[in-house]
């Protein structure tokens, strides 16, 4: 499935080391209804085989809605389900050896992308080859444990100046914040708070599609 880094990119972050199976495929399905450019499932505490098992359950739903599925850390997990992309931290496998599997499995079609806090890590992304960046946190979060510095809009228009990827801003982006973070170059924005918090997570979500609209 082409995979255009451009919109509202939409993350499931699943907390906690068990799920509600009913609850979270609504919850997915409330965000594919917003029509993103990408969802992402996060998991920081499932056990590889229930969060297997979960992206098993979440991919033929992306492709029902025509909506790239993307798995966070895990590109294992993303090539046994047949994923579209896989979204990479500064501690999980280098890009370099992700892009060897990618290759040993013979599926150049899967987007790699990587989060980045700073200048100098967006920059050494762009260069090895990802396919887009992740920058923030653009704003203080309470959306990760263990959040890296806050970053700034300064610092976000510095890094869209100067990288040829896509870039994905994060990091406690309310709906009111996404004009600004789009002015300052932001290919994408991913606002899991503002949107799991607010009162339809599909009218979230379609506020920050049409910001890249306006």
């Amino acid at each position: 499935m082409a995979f255009s880094v451009q919109g509202y990119y939409a993350i499931l972050d699943v907390k906690g080391s068990s799920f509600d199976r009913p609850s979270i495929l609504h919850h997915a399905g409330e965000l594919l209804a917003a029509r993103p450019c990408c969802l992402q499932l996060r998991s920081k505490h499932l056990d590889l085989a229930a969060l297997c098992r979960l992206a098993r359950d979440l991919q033929p739903l992306c492709l029902g809605q025509h909506v790239p599925f993307c798995i966070n850390d895990r590109i294992d997990i993303a090539i046994a389900v047949g994923a579209d992309a896989v979204h990479l931290g500064q501690s999980d496998l280098p890009l370099a050896e992700a892009q060897r599997l990618r290759s040993n499995a013979r599926i150049d079609r899967l987007v790699i992308g990587v989060s980045t806090h700073t200048l100098e890590q967006a920059q050494a992304a762009d260069a090895q080859g990802a396919d887009y960046i992740g920058f923030g946190p653009i704003f203080p979060t309470n959306s990760k444990e263990d959040a890296d510095p806050v970053v700034g809009l300064v610092a976000l228009r510095a890094v869209t100046a100067a990288v040829k990827v896509p870039v994905v801003a994060i990091g406690g982006i309310t709906l009111d914040a996404v004009p600004e973070v789009v002015r300052c170059g932001a290919s994408a924005v991913a606002a899991i708070a503002a949107v799991d918090h607010a009162p339809s997570r599909t009218i979230a979500g379609q506020r920050i599609a049409a910001a890249f609209r306006s």
